[in-house]
């Protein structure tokens, strides 16, 4: 019920609940507790016939004026990695559902996010701003990981294969899939031919624009053979391994 009585109901075909936001989680400091809330969230997606939670944000808190810190952990990198790491491990302790850690990387501000370049050293990155998603694959085996908007020292980071790729699954073993932002690409940002050949899997949500850049990109060499048999190999095995293609899966005759 809604002040004075009245009630509220709710939009028409919306399952879903109001979770404390990731600033709060992390508050508690409670491992645990974090996990279950993950566990929560796990139950709610298979409610709603979905396989991938866009979760959690790991980027760190820069500047109390930042639009998304709510949905952020904390300052603190470590504080961040090992609570991301317990909420992904709950969300994806039943095999077929997946977490998606996001924005990879530096995307710590909304003002501009789509234009802007993280300029930032090598030591700063590594000991700030990626340790929150190390975290989350290394301990806790995120299975999706999404790019962000902005440029990390002047290239978009769907572009970057440093971030990617040799960082990403070379280093930190990653073997999931690799989405952009929505709309990250085109429209006079990264390119999405360039985004796949980075590591990029799936360009989000897909538009005519992206699909001839990506033709394109093959034709000029932009986009090797091998590139587009791991995105498709990748999506595949993804979508194959999901709880919800097993739920609908035709039975074996």
């Amino acid at each position: 019920d809604g002040p004075a009585g009245l009630r509220i109901q709710p939009e028409a075909g919306v399952c879903t609940t109001a979770w404390p936001c990731a600033t709060l989680l992390a508050a508690t400091w409670d491992e645990d507790l974090v996990s279950r809330a993950g566990e929560a969230a796990a139950a709610e997606v298979k409610e709603n016939n979905i396989s991938v939670w866009l979760a959690p944000a790991v980027n760190i808190h820069r500047n109390p004026l930042c639009g998304r810190n709510y949905e952020y952990f904390s300052e603190d990198p470590r504080l961040t990695g090992v609570l991301a790491a317990a909420l992904t491990r709950g969300v994806q302790q039943e095999k077929g559902f997946y977490a998606t850690v996001k924005h990879l990387a530096c995307n710590n501000q909304e003002d501009s996010r789509m234009e802007v370049s993280s300029v930032v050293g090598e030591r700063a990155l590594r000991e700030i701003y990626l340790r929150g998603f190390e975290a989350v694959v290394r301990e806790g085996g995120v299975k999706a990981v999404m790019t962000s908007y902005n440029r990390v020292n002047g290239v978009y980071a769907p572009n970057s294969h440093d971030l990617c790729t040799k960082v990403l699954r070379c280093e930190w073993g990653f073997d999931g899939v690799v989405m952009t932002d929505w709309d990250a690409t085109g429209m006079g940002r990264g390119s999405s031919a360039a985004a796949m050949a980075a590591g990029n899997d799936l360009i989000m949500p897909g538009s005519g624009a992206c699909k001839r850049d990506i033709l394109r990109g093959v034709r000029t060499g932009v986009i090797a053979e091998q590139d587009l048999r791991r995105c498709c190999g990748n999506v595949i095995r993804a979508i194959l391994d999901s709880a919800i293609q097993r739920e609908y899966a035709p039975s074996s005759p």
